[in-house]
């Protein structure tokens, strides 16, 4: 279990992040057609995870973008941006920004990527939602790089995860 903090106050995660080197876990979330995604979708490409708690926050909404902007120059690599929120709610956000260049995901239905990843946030006013993480896999699917972003209104180093992909 990681201990974060939400505007300087500890929270908890359910559990620890994969290890580098390790398989990631497979995934069955759902894509803003409400269809069902697995990471086996995404066979032979690097993969970026930005999870987080929601579009709809400032700090969320604004790695979405950031992702977005980086996704172009990078190759045969897919962006995912995984949250809890409905994929209405994700399809709405990316299409009044713009957002084509990253995939959004969604865990509404049981959790079960956020607690298979060890992010899901147990306690305190976001518990249920994720924790701010990025995980970057290569083309077999093998972490290659984790973060778990310490407070939750923090954004993410962008560089460090986007250059264990290079």
């Amino acid at each position: 279990m990681a201990e974060i903090t939400l505007g300087g106050n500890p929270t908890h995660t359910s559990g620890e992040l994969p290890e580098n080197g390790t398989q990631a876990p497979d995934f069955k979330l759902s894509r803003t057609d409400l269809q069902e995604s697995t990471l086996e979708d995404f066979k032979g490409k690097k993969v970026v995870m930005n999870i987080f708690p929601s579009v709809d926050t400032g700090v969320c909404a604004a790695s979405v973008r950031k992702f977005n902007e980086q996704a172009s120059d990078l190759d045969n690599t897919v962006v995912l941006c995984i949250s809890r929120d409905l994929p209405f709610a994700q399809a709405r956000f990316c299409g009044a920004e713009g957002l084509d260049q990253v995939q959004v995901l969604s865990d509404f239905k049981d959790g079960s990527f956020g607690k298979d990843y060890g992010l899901l946030i147990n306690d305190g006013a976001f518990a249920g939602l994720h924790s701010r993480v990025v995980i970057v896999l290569d083309e077999d699917h093998k972490v290659i790089y984790t973060e778990q972003v310490p407070e939750i209104g923090q954004e993410p180093d962008y560089e460090a995860a986007l250059s264990a992909i290079a």
